[in-house]
């Protein structure tokens, strides 16, 4: 149930919404609405039961033996998430078919929301943390798409690149310290690491993992320094805004606060700096809100001063400044969104969010002039609103657990900061609405109420706000209480008792000063208009979080493209120095402690072949060396090189090794030779004699670094785990040739990767060469490689070469799992036999053979190999198996007698027909016409 929530939006409603969009904006809002309200209603079904403590669990194993495992977990603080992203959801999707004008794709606006939406449902019901990083950068992907939405502005693109850098960098910083976490526990699901508060806070790397944490945290949720980000968004449409703002991205840094709270609560180094950054962030953020120019921007401010109250509130971290927490979330989530809205009506009506043009619009607004009143009174706390009754908690929580002068200045802050909330809510409601008659700088000089539909849903937010705010124990008391206790994992907690009157006392008398106060600075600040031309950025300067960030990208920059120009010489010579030097030292580190003592192993002598062999190879490398510009004959001496290689293996008794060996040796050298063709033949000579030594010094210390590694491993004794593999080899995976078993059964899912990049290499091959044309030697001074037709001789014995090699390869495939041999031996001996076809017949004839246009059908191959792959490996699911578990069983039937088959035969054939289409497409793009004039007669010079 918990996967399908998730699913719903992520398949279903990206899918849906883009299908819907040919019918009409009607249809497709309505398909966006009707799966937003299905997930909503999945979950209020388990509401009732989540709420009475009950916890939910799914789980998948993936990869169990890292701990990583697609792992849900439903409780009241996922529950209570989950709903505000849904039920939010819902209505901004209401909302934007009547913002959105017919120009603009719904479709796409939709679709990035579900996107969206299904991140954050991911974040919320996630177990794993691994699983929740993963959910949390595609927050991060996705609200990159949402505010770079109208692509074609400056201000979107900016925006867009400024939120995906600091909330990217936040997400690697979490990752890191998810990593030491599941390091210190031993595991990465969220339920068995929150009962591991000691264990956690009193290892060596607490504060690491507290601090990486924090970063991830702070940077999602907009806390101070990293708060600029999100003013920056405002770029995006505002029903995105209206949705970031109140149920989710910005709120993901919160939930992970309140979701690990059970193993940093009671760490000091927590509590401080969560609380100090959150009531910074509450302070600052609230006295900017006042002088923002932009309607968005004010509410923006105004966001990010409330998620500072929240994020103080649970670094206080008792129960009842938790439950606050809680309930601030809550509220927020209405108001926030609510005034969201009303500013689109504003600027959808006027034509203008700019503070200093707006006046007057009272009489031309009053519906929507009064749901600004009251959202506007819920933000800054009035009372009868919900606002006023978290805003009390909060006052109240931070005074009870403080105490001294600290007390006193944090205090002091909170009430600077109510005073400061009230005078920006109250800039909102008076300098738009009345404050004169309306501005003649307002573009649209006769504004009207929208369309019901896109009040209602700010409608029934500012209904919520009213009767929570008078009804606080028979509405959310019991919601609030429950959530906490998922959250800090208290079952005895009491409970916060919610009431409109608690007395007159001190937080009282706080919200009395910052309502009064916050009134008078407001209309002492709008006397004469003095705060429509008040600018506080150009005097903040480079203090500017947006600057500092500007700064440090221009530097960056700069010292980037100077260590490029200091390294990026364009010389093969100068990079292979640098990397072998660096591989030196990355290796030699660990091993200076070792020594060159021969190890307890016993020591065999050397047979006659091995000395035969070794002098091959050195034969071999130092003609290499020795004719190393010229490139067709160093081509060839490295095959040369493959083929001593593959005796080697012979020698040792691995004939796996030796046939893939062999048959990859030739296949590459036919591609190298064929590329050279389209570069000189001369390596030109870059080498002084001073750089000719310092390469032989350096390759020497490499080469004794090789042998080093290499003795202290043949002279000393290790386990190995070959025994496991010769073992279950054949019960487990149904074949006696182990190397082949391993390959497709025990690491099928490297195979898989191995012949996924194989395919994409060859497609870049393809991509790199398209369009290519070399015009002969008088530019490249290079060979043809054009296959043109051979003599008589070659046809003729290539003509019974193929049916012969398609046998032997067939032999090869299907001896493979008992027997040397397998998919990819066999894909590399088919491919040999249609390069004799391309060397004998010429490429026209031998493509015109296989019924091949030019070499495209074998883009075609690779996409069915690996989807034969792919699928054999997704049907060990349904058995509740790990991808790519083979399975095998014995028939007898008829005349053929009992037959030994295994579903790894299918991967092989995945396997047989992704590299027979890789090779050839290289094969027939390095030979294509189009990409080349070669294909005449080479001219004489």
């Amino acid at each position: 149930m918990l996967s399908i929530i998730i699913l719903l939006p992520l398949i279903l409603g990206t899918t849906l919404v883009s299908w819907l969009k040919r019918f009409s904006r009607g249809v497709t809002a309505l398909g966006a609405i009707g799966v937003s309200l299905t997930s909503f209603s999945l979950l209020l079904t388990h509401a009732k039961s989540i709420l009475n403590g009950q916890v939910f669990l799914e789980s998948w194993p993936w990869l169990p033996e890292l701990g990583l495992n697609l792992s849900l977990r439903l409780d009241a603080l996922g529950l209570m998430f989950a709903l505000l992203i849904t039920g939010i959801g819902t209505l901004i999707y209401i909302y934007a078919y009547y913002y959105l004008s017919p120009k603009n794709s719904l479709s796409k606006l939709y679709s990035l929301l579900m996107l969206f939406m299904a991140a954050m449902l991911g974040i919320s019901l996630s177990n794993n943390l691994i699983l929740l990083v993963t959910f949390w950068e595609l927050t991060s992907i996705s609200s990159f798409l949402l505010v770079g939405y109208w692509s074609n502005y400056e201000a979107a693109q900016r925006g867009s690149r400024i939120a995906l850098t600091i909330t990217g960098m936040g997400g690697l910083a979490m990752l890191g310290g998810f990593v030491l976490l599941g390091h210190i526990t031993g595991t990465y699901e969220i339920d068995q690491i929150l009962t591991m508060r000691e264990q956690i806070q009193h290892h060596s790397l607490f504060v690491p993992v507290l601090l990486l944490v924090l970063l991830g945290a702070f940077t999602k949720s907009a806390q101070f320094p990293f708060h600029f980000w999100l003013p920056n968004a405002m770029a995006a449409p505002t029903p995105v805004s209206a949705y970031l703002h109140s149920a989710t991205m910005v709120k993901a840094g919160i939930f992970l606060l309140a979701r690990l709270a059970p193993i940093f609560v009671g760490a000091a180094l927590y509590h401080n700096i969560v609380t100090f950054i959150g009531l910074f962030t509450l302070t600052m953020a609230a006295f900017f809100a006042i002088f923002k120019e932009d309607l968005k921007g004010l509410l923006a401010y105004s966001t990010i001063s409330h998620l500072g109250l929240i994020v103080c509130l649970l670094g206080i971290g008792s129960p009842l400044a938790v439950a606050a927490a809680i309930f601030h979330i809550i509220n927020h989530a209405t108001f926030k969104a609510a005034l969201f809205m009303i500013a689109g009506i504003i600027d959808h009506e006027s034509g203008t969010r700019d503070l200093r043009k707006l006046s007057g619009l009272w009489q031309f607004l009053p519906f929507t002039g009064t749901l600004t009143m009251i959202t506007a009174a819920a933000m800054a706390g009035v009372p009868l609103t919900n606002g006023f009754l978290s805003k009390e908690m909060f006052f109240t929580e931070l005074l009870a657990n403080l105490s001294g002068p600290v007390a006193i200045i944090f205090g002091i802050m909170a009430t600077l900061a109510g005073i400061f909330a009230v005078a920006y809510s109250v800039r909102l409601v008076h300098g738009v609405f009345f404050d004169g008659p309306i501005s003649k700088a307002v573009p649209n000089r006769s504004p009207h109420e929208p369309p019901f539909g896109m009040r209602a849903p700010a409608l029934l937010l500012a209904l919520l706000c009213i009767l929570v705010g008078i009804a606080p124990a028979l509405l959310v008391e019991d919601i609030i209480n429950s959530v906490t206790r998922a959250s800090l994992m208290q079952p005895g907690f009491e409970g916060a008792h919610l009431a409109i009157w608690h007395g007159f006392n001190l937080p009282l008398v706080m919200s009395i000063i910052a309502l009064a106060a916050g009134a008078g600075l407001y209309f002492s600040l709008a006397k004469n208009g003095r705060i429509r031309s008040i600018d506080l950025d150009p005097k903040l300067g480079k203090l500017q979080g947006r600057v500092l960030f500007d700064l440090f990208l221009k530097y960056l920059l700069i010292n980037s493209r100077r260590f490029k120009r200091k390294t990026e010489s364009g010389s093969l010579q100068n990079y292979l120095l640098w990397i072998i030097l660096f591989s030196i030292a990355l290796v030699m580190t660990p091993l200076f402690n070792q020594g060159l003592t021969t190890g307890a192993r016993e020591l065999t002598h050397a047979p006659a072949i091995a000395i035969v062999l070794w002098l091959l190879l050195f034969s071999s490398c130092w003609m290499m060396l020795w004719f190393h510009h010229e490139r067709i004959k160093a081509v060839l001496i490295s095959g040369a090189i493959g083929l001593v290689v593959t005796m080697v293996f012979v020698g040792l008794s691995a004939p796996d090794l030796a046939l893939t060996q062999i048959t990859v040796d030739v296949v590459t050298t036919v591609l190298l030779l064929m590329g050279l063709g389209l570069l000189p033949q001369l390596t030109p000579y870059e080498s002084s004699r001073t750089r000719r030594w310092r390469d032989a010094v350096i390759a020497i210390v490499a080469g004794l670094g090789i042998g080093w590694i290499t003795w202290l491993l043949l002279t000393r004794d290790h386990e190995s785990i070959s025994w496991f593999f010769l073992q279950q080899s054949l019960p487990l995976g149904g074949g006696s040739n182990v190397v082949n078993v391993i390959l497709v059964d025990f690491r099928g899912f490297d195979t898989f990767g191995e012949i996924t990049v194989l395919g994409i290499a060859a497609i870049g091959v393809l991509c790199l060469m398209d369009g290519m044309r070399a015009h002969g030697t008088t530019m490249t001074q290079g060979l043809t490689f054009r296959f043109n037709p051979s003599p008589l001789m070659l046809r003729s014995t290539a003509s019974w070469v193929l049916p012969l090699a398609l046998v032997v390869s067939l032999y090869i495939f299907l001896r493979g799992h008992n027997y040397p041999g397998g998919g990819f031996i066999a894909g590399l001996i088919t491919a040999m036999a249609l390069i004799i076809q391309y060397i004998a017949l010429g490429q026209d004839q031998t493509e015109q053979m296989l019924k091949v246009r030019s070499g495209r059908l074998y883009e075609v191959w690779i996409g069915v190999g690996l989807l034969i792959a792919g699928l054999t490996g997704i049907a060990a699911w349904f058995w509740a198996r790990p991808f790519l578990t083979s399975a095998h069983i014995y028939i007898s039937p008829p005349v053929l007698g009992e037959l030994h088959l295994a579903s790894a035969a299918a991967f092989d054939v995945g396997v047989y027909v992704t590299v027979v289409g890789a090779t050839m497409l290289m094969i027939s793009v390095l030979g294509d016409s189009r990409h080349s004039s070669m294909s005449g007669p080479m001219p004489r010079e």
